[in-house]
């Protein structure tokens, strides 16, 4: 399996708060089955901007040379979204402070919570027509789009994907995002499955307690899917295919 959302950075964020608690994260999501995870420290978000990149690439290989051979650290951020983050797109792949996922094409974004959608449909239009491939990140945790099944609809059909987190798909989050994440598995509109951790006790890595549950109610295919398919698609940076998406 492929971990495309994790605050594994140390000091970046309100993840990981030391290189040892990094590692150990990394440790614990390859014992549970993961390959690789993406560290997606939170961007353009209140204190935690997170614009050097060179700074994040660094503390990335450091982390990588750490964890060592057999498990791979990846870049990529957690893009809040603002009023200017066209124009930082604009500023990619050479500028800027954003970063995409492994340096895919994929774009990792976070609506806020006084997010409308009328803002939502127009900022994935424009991400997509610059060629972009947005993903939304734990729509079920959004307070103004987990209610609304239409427009998580209406959005991927304007080419969005969307992430949703492991531990609202066990219940850890409690019985309404759960309940949330379900009806948009049910509808067919949720593309890839990630952890979303930040500690090695607060929301911890892990993905295979996820894999079951997927497994157990939509069957092995779409558990794979969701935990390894599409994220290898990610990281590889290849489009999602009719079949995998």
């Amino acid at each position: 399996m492929i971990d495309l959302h994790c605050h594994v950075l140390p000091g970046v964020d309100d993840g990981a708060h030391s290189l040892a608690e990094a590692v150990a994260m990394c440790r614990m999501a390859a014992d549970d089955g993961c390959e690789a995870m993406v560290a997606t420290p939170h961007q353009r978000r209140g204190e935690w901007w997170n614009s050097d990149r060179e700074h994040l690439a660094a503390l990335a290989a450091e982390l990588q040379e750490a964890v060592g051979p057999g498990f791979r650290v990846l870049l990529g951020g957690e893009i809040h979204v603002d009023a200017e983050l066209l124009s930082e797109v604009e500023k990619l792949p050479d500028g800027g402070g954003i970063l995409p996922l492994a340096g895919s094409r994929y774009l990792l974004i976070e609506f806020g919570s006084r997010g409308t959608p009328a803002e939502s449909v127009h900022l994935i239009h424009e991400l997509v027509i610059a060629g972009w491939r947005p993903v939304i990140a734990h729509p079920e945790l959004i307070p103004w789009l987990a209610p609304d099944p239409e427009l998580v609809a209406l959005l991927v059909a304007r080419g969005a994907f969307t992430q949703v987190t492991a531990m609202s798909l066990t219940g850890d989050f409690g019985r309404r995002p759960q309940n949330d994440a379900v009806a948009l598995l049910e509808a067919g509109l949720v593309h890839f499955v990630a952890s979303d951790s930040h500690g090695v006790r607060r929301r911890p890595p892990g993905l295979r307690q996820a894999y079951r549950a997927i497994a157990g109610r939509w069957g092995e295919e779409a558990a794979r899917r969701l935990t390894t398919d599409n994220p290898r698609a990610v990281v590889e940076d290849r489009p999602l295919t009719e079949a995998a998406a």
